[in-house]
């Protein structure tokens, strides 16, 4: 059934623009990037292309979870992981555009019982990745050094709130270096519940998920909510593959919880282009790069990085790139948007073995001159 209706709709909407440089680049030259993927018993990929804020490909490949063996299909929802960190953004703008909050709040401005280390830290330096705060992930793990893994209990984002204000320092002076951090953002959507006074996934829901009928998009709580058409992650072994859908940080929603497919991220890449949640204006601090006191951002390696609010803006082979992916326990993730040329690629992934990011370039490289 999924084939057939596949196939209708790729009929429907399969049309490459002559303005792209590779007219000649169809289905079955995406397809070729993706083959490896094709299976009926083992997991893959849902892939879409998006351009002129049309989908002009979506596919999948693979099966959901090796009990049901059911396929892959555009309305499957993976784990987006750090693809996440994009919405947690938009939530954070959203309040300043309502003018509950500003970019240069610090965070004990918010939480007043945080340790003194967090007055120099501003919303912006949590959205940038330059706070320093502690990896809460090392914080877990110390918390629990003689626990397996596999039985240390999941955190939530109150969790690792707590865990940050029992510390007594940064990893460095706020504003002064540039490391990603998973906790920053796991803050951010802290500050949202305690701003809007509501719990992150409903601010999501009704904010962000319900405006653009993102009908099947959720930050997952187990307990409290299900995933539709849920994919579930996996890691191949010697022998075949194993399940591995969670793991103690799963839980945490800022900076990696929420659930989408395809079909509803074709939607929030047109949201993006019409502005439809921010204006033009409003979303500018979001493509502005992060600084620090002594210059561009870098990798600890000594690159500069370029990162908006919950963006890589680093350009490709010339053409101007907003870019993210996510990687998680069993689930491989990207979305890399090309808004000059009004061109995105999606690959979400179920599993731990391939490179989301090198698949999309490679069919940026089909079009893009």
């Amino acid at each position: 059934m999924f084939q057939r209706s596949l196939a209708i709709a790729l009929a429907a909407t399969f049309s490459f623009s002559a303005n792209l440089s590779c007219a000649q680049g169809s289905s079955g030259q995406i397809d070729a990037v993706f083959s490896p993927l094709k299976s009926s018993n083992a997991p893959g990929a849902a892939v879409l292309v998006v351009h002129h804020r049309r989908p002009v490909f979506r596919r999948g490949y693979g099966v959901t979870d090796l009990r049901t063996l059911h396929p892959i299909g555009p309305h499957t929802n993976f784990r987006l992981a750090s693809f996440t960190k994009q919405f947690t953004a938009t939530c954070i703008m959203l309040l300043v555009r309502d003018g509950k909050l500003r970019y240069d709040d610090h965070l004990t401005d918010i939480f007043p019982e945080f340790s003194s280390y967090g007055k120099d830290i501003t919303i912006r330096n949590l959205l940038n990745h330059n706070s320093g705060l502690p990896d809460y992930e090392d914080l877990l793990i110390a918390q629990y050094r003689d626990t397996p893994p596999d039985k240390i209990p999941q955190i939530l984002d109150a969790g690792v709130l707590k865990l940050l204000e029992q510390q007594t320092a940064g990893k460095f002076q706020a504003g002064s270096k540039w490391e990603y951090s998973n906790s920053g953002y796991a803050v951010l959507a802290m500050i949202v519940e305690k701003v809007s006074g509501k719990p992150f996934g409903q601010f999501l829901q009704e904010r962000i998920f319900t405006p653009l009928k993102m009908n099947n998009t959720l930050a997952y709580e187990k307990g409290k909510n299900e995933v539709p058409y849920r994919a579930f992650g996996h890691t191949k072994e010697k022998d075949g593959w194993r399940e591995t859908d969670q793991s103690p940080t799963s839980a945490v929603l800022g900076d990696g919880g929420i659930y989408s497919s395809i079909d509803d991220l074709a939607k929030w890449d047109r949201a993006l282009h019409e502005h439809r949640l921010l204006s033009e204006a409003e979303m500018l601090p979001a493509l502005i790069p992060a600084q620090t006191s002594n210059g561009p951002a870098k990798f600890p390696s000594g690159k500069e990085v370029k990162y908006g609010f919950g963006w890589f803006l680093d350009p490709y082979k010339g053409h101007k790139r907003m870019a993210h992916d996510g990687e998680t326990i069993g689930f491989l993730t990207t979305i890399q948007r090309f808004p000059e040329d009004d061109f995105t690629i999606v690959v979400l992934a179920n599993r731990a073995d391939v490179n989301p990011e090198e698949l999309a370039l490679k069919v940026a490289d089909l079009f893009l001159k």
